[in-house]
């Protein structure tokens, strides 16, 4: 269990993998169309850059996923993010634990569906049941500009926040997610869930979602950084 606070800016050279777990080789399931690969992950720029590259007919597209290495449990999860624009693609920032970890499946989401860049999702899941599902607006869209985005998990609410502002909390004794869950960071395609994320279109150039920082704040503790929603 992660019981101390960070705040990852990726000015490093590298990837920090002592803290962070590069998916790799595989898919989450028939849904999802492009494989997990160390290439599609990257620090650049002092960002780091999770990449979708379209395939061919004879190799699979590729896309980029990072893990926490070790679990939290309650606490704020706040980032800086842009995302491309392009239907059929889902840019994320979540918790979650499941069979890999033996466990219930327990999530809580903040997901761009890159097909509209104006908006922003927001949801949980316990044992596998999607609610306290909603979304709100990203103005102007991810494509155009950062936005700073936030998680504040606690035992009796969770609520999520955009630019500093809260815009979505769970209802009063709603069902919420309880388990320790890993924190994790993905850019991934599809070609089934198309009434959801929608269909994607031709193109051949590599797309890239951009996370200019990530932070987490153990619950109890305040302002570990400047600019936190915690101060």
């Amino acid at each position: 269990m992660i019981t101390q606070g960070f705040r990852d800016d990726f000015t490093a050279p590298m990837l920090n993998t002592r803290r962070w777990y590069v998916s790799d080789g595989w898919t989450n399931g028939r849904h999802q169309d492009c494989y997990w690969a160390k290439s599609a992950v990257s620090v650049a720029d002092g960002m780091l850059k999770l990449a979708h590259v379209p395939g061919t007919e004879a190799e699979r597209s590729e896309c980029g996923e990072v893990q926490l290495r070790g679990l939290i449990h309650y606490g704020t999860i706040e980032a800086e993010i842009r995302t491309p624009a392009a239907s059929g693609l889902n840019a994320s920032i979540f918790t979650y634990t499941g069979g890999t970890q033996g466990t219930r499946h327990d999530e809580i989401d903040i997901e761009v569906l890159t097909r509209r860049t104006d908006r922003i999702t927001f949801n949980t899941f316990v044992d596998g049941k999607a609610m306290n599902g909603d979304d709100a607006p990203a103005d102007p869209p991810l494509d155009e500009a950062f936005h700073r985005v936030a998680i504040q998990w606690g035992p009796d609410a969770i609520v999520w926040f955009v630019d500093g502002e809260e815009v979505h909390r769970t209802p009063a004794g709603a069902t919420l997610p309880d388990l320790p869950q890993k924190l994790m960071m993905s850019f991934w395609s599809t070609t089934t869930l198309t009434d959801w994320m929608g269909k994607q279109g031709r193109r051949t150039g590599q797309l890239d979602y951009l996370i200019d920082w990530i932070a987490y704040t153990p619950l109890g503790e305040t302002c570990l950084f400047a600019g936190s929603i915690t101060c």
